[in-house]
């Protein structure tokens, strides 16, 4: 008699058999339910890879310029001056320090009254004389601003031995003097001296006076000008070598009287880099987050109208002695599976969207290996979540009620 009064009881396979022929009888609609999740979750495992990899190009950026820049130069309380004297062979003496990837000497030289005027003038109506900013440089100067060649060459230690009448040109000092090519060994006046141009820059990285400025070797400057010591001595340094060097620099130069220098650096820019890096997750977590949210509506809807066109089956499984619990089961197990489906296939897709998009901008790909795991996991989450209403919605249905809805 009891066994009359029972429910029936359903295997696991049998609600797994019942969810694959409701998700097969209507194909297409599977189909778009699993791409409105797809399209959710890849874009949730693109943003936190592509997050990652814009955060560590971020952290490159702020690497390579602030974090790598010391400049020494005389302390202003020093007395007297000969005391604070900047050594002529600096750059040798920093370059044998651990960590040091470049150096150079930076000296602003007074060429008194003199203008910078092109020797060969062709335009006598146009403005011909022009106050430059004239410097001098040890060669290596180059290479620790980071300045760049439009044409030509840069002076080297033999130019400055030889004190040759020689500059380079910074690109608004060219630009103003009318000079754009070196074809035709162009030349400028300082006063009555003559040097030859043999290299322009296109740009410099540090030290922006130099865009406007005349630089001569230092060798040229002391002979000409009476160039008497160094101004200050600019360092690049390797990544994580700035607060060393630093310390070492006074005793590399100055043994003697230490204190006659001041070596100035930029702070590590720790917090505004963790500030970009920690806005820029959240902006791609919130991108990702509403892609997701769109997916995880979609598979709501879909359940929901399933339950709607499906009534007269429901009613006749609960006539046949399928109880609530029967029912509720079965579309939260399809949601599930379109779920799953979806995160599967998402993981896969997302990781090959940051892979294409890296390789597209020459960024390298930075991807917790987790999160494709975790995508399946949270594709079947979601879609339980959103087939909860609608089972909810379906195991409340009467038998009597669904049949007569169903005709």
């Amino acid at each position: 008699m009891s066994s009359l009064i029972d429910p029936p009881r359903q295997s696991i396979r049998d609600f797994i058999d019942e969810s694959v022929a409701g998700l097969l009888a209507r194909p297409g609609r599977t189909v778009m339910t699993v791409f409105g999740t797809l399209v959710g979750l890849t874009a949730l495992v693109a943003t936190l890879g592509l997050s990652r990899t814009a955060g560590n190009q971020i952290v490159n950026r702020f690497n390579a310029l602030a974090a790598t820049e010391i400049v020494v130069s005389a302390s202003p309380v020093a007395a007297p001056a000969s005391t604070s004297a900047m050594p002529w062979d600096a750059p040798e003496r920093i370059g044998r320090l651990n960590g040091v990837a470049a150096v150079g000497n930076l000296s602003s030289v007074n060429v008194g009254t003199r203008l910078a005027t092109r020797s060969a003038v062709t335009d006598p109506t146009a403005q011909t004389q022009f106050r430059l900013t004239v410097k001098a440089a040890s060669p290596g100067l180059f290479a620790a601003a980071r300045a760049v060649l439009v044409t030509g060459r840069l002076f080297d230690g033999g130019h400055s031995q030889r004190a040759d009448a020689v500059v380079v040109l910074g690109p608004a000092a060219a630009l103003r003097l009318g000079i754009t090519s070196l074809d035709h060994l162009p030349a400028i006046r300082l006063g009555d001296d003559v040097f030859a141009v043999i290299g322009i820059l296109q740009s410099v990285a540090r030290r922006p006076e130099l865009l406007n400025a005349v630089i001569l070797p230092e060798g040229t400057a002391q002979r000409f000008y009476g160039l008497r010591t160094p101004e200050l001595v600019l360092i690049e340094t390797k990544i994580g070598a700035t607060s060393l060097v630093a310390r070492q620099a006074r005793l590399a130069l100055r043994p003697d009287n230490p204190r006659a220098l001041q070596v100035t650096f930029p702070p590590e820019p720790t917090r505004v880099r963790d500030a970009v890096r920690s806005d820029l997750d959240v902006l791609f977590l919130v991108l990702g987050g509403v892609s997701l949210l769109v997916g995880a509506i979609g598979i709501a809807n879909v359940t929901l109208v399933s339950v709607i066109e499906r009534t007269g089956e429901i009613g006749l499984r609960r006539a046949l002695g399928a109880s609530r619990r029967h029912i509720a089961a079965q579309f939260l197990l399809e949601g599930a599976a379109m779920g799953l489906v979806g995160g599967l296939l998402a993981g896969s897709l997302g990781t090959l969207v940051i892979v294409s998009v890296s390789a597209y901008q020459t960024w390298t790909p930075v991807l917790d290996p987790g999160v494709p795991l975790v995508a399946p996991i949270l594709g079947a989450a979601i879609g339980l979540v959103s087939a909860t209403y609608p089972s909810l919605r379906a195991a409340q249905l009467e038998p009597v009620e669904a049949l007569r809805s169903a005709t």
